[in-house]
């Protein structure tokens, strides 16, 4: 396939896989798409470790990585630390959880543990600085405009610099800030989304920057006949995420794969109990806990609500591998709507072979009805 995207970038087919998984990233790079390494939760030393282990293993081909600097979180500006953030978290929070835990029969903790900001922007820079010492050929981030310091070095290293936004005015501002590539993403995707479905907002993206810069399409796309819709829509390719967590190499929790597989479209909600932004996931006794409409908690801010959640989620997601019924129940994990296309574990290249043939026959159906 030739594209505007794949001549900027040197790849055969615009499937774009973003995936925390280095195995994912290495796999979907050798078989053609483009790996993207979602970055944020690592440590500058251990992304260091996790690209030299992928610059190891595809052989020169291009991949990219993600690094969300949020625009708006708790504490911006103020240099406040881990502890410091931490304590900015109500004891009657940390009750709820440990109630909700008990709840499933799990015992809580003395004391609810918190974890690091890694949503709070503050490790952005030596993030993208270890990147930047990698042979990346393209720098996201989401959740707001990248900061100055991204775009600046992507212009000074050539390297394109894509941003993620969930409706037009955001694309607007995008392209004014400098950004290379927008990825419309739609509210069907896993993870932070806007409201708008994919079928609408790429075409509103599209022509609210009047095709200044190749756009990508995100949101539910599972499937190389939803990537072909895309195309035929106006996007340069397709930007995936779900569909690569119950692959073979996915770093997905071996329960939350299995409730994956068995889950419909109509199993994900739009949450904000994870990170404290609405993000697409599996429904669970979690999700339900943090829906103040429905009677649940109101989540607190990014990132106080991520430094809550991750440490028990992570605990929630040990003991549900271990057959533990109240964990299998609260176990949740970022899918989109998509999720009920997922249906069986396969290798990352078999997925990315399935998309390629899966496209070619649907472009040749669009073109068997023509006159």
């Amino acid at each position: 396939m030739t594209s505007r995207i794949c001549e900027q970038l040197g790849i055969d087919f615009p499937l774009f896989a973003f995936s925390h998984c280095r195995d994912v990233v290495a796999a979907v790079t050798n078989a053609g798409g483009f790996g993207v390494l979602g970055a944020t939760a690592y440590t500058p030393e251990q992304l260091d470790r996790e690209l030299a282990w992928i610059d190891d293993h595809v052989g020169g081909r291009p991949y990219g990585a993600d690094i969300i600097v949020p625009a708006k979180f708790e504490g911006k500006g103020e240099n406040l630390s881990d502890g410091q953030l931490a304590d900015r978290i109500p004891t009657q929070y940390r009750e709820f959880v440990s109630q909700l835990l008990a709840d499933h029969g799990i015992e809580p903790e003395e004391r609810v543990r918190t974890g690091g900001s890694v949503l709070s922007g503050n490790t952005g820079h030596d993030l993208l600085d270890v990147a930047m010492s990698h042979p990346i050929k393209l720098i996201a981030n989401a959740l707001g405009v990248p900061p100055d310091y991204m775009i600046e070095a992507g212009r000074e290293r050539g390297i394109p610099v894509a941003a993620l936004v969930g409706a037009k005015e955001h694309a607007v501002k995008q392209v004014a800030a400098g950004v290379d590539i927008i990825v419309a993403q739609g509210t069907e995707a896993g993870g932070h989304c806007g409201e708008v479905s994919t079928l609408v907002v790429v075409p509103e993206v599209i022509d609210a920057i009047d095709d200044s810069v190749p756009v990508l399409a995100a949101g539910g796309i599972v499937t190389g006949r939803q990537m072909a819709a895309a195309v035929a829509l106006g996007a340069a390719g397709a930007w995936t995420g779900s569909v690569w967590l119950t692959t073979e190499e996915a770093e997905t929790a071996p329960a939350t794969k299995q409730k994956m597989l068995a889950a419909t479209s109509r199993d994900t909600v739009r949450s904000a109990g994870r990170t404290g932004k609405p993000a697409r996931q599996l429904v669970s006794d979690w999700t339900d806990a943090w829906a103040p409409n429905d009677g649940g908690r109101k989540p607190l801010p990014l990132p106080l609500q991520n430094m809550l959640s991750e440490p028990v989620i992570r605990r929630i997601d040990r003991l549900a591998g271990q057959g533990h019924p109240g964990a299998q129940q609260l176990a949740t994990y970022f899918v989109g709507q998509g999720v009920g296309l997922m249906n069986k574990v396969k290798p990352a290249r078999e997925v990315v072979r399935e998309f390629i043939e899966d496209y070619l026959t649907a472009t040749e159906r669009l073109n068997r009805s023509l006159p």
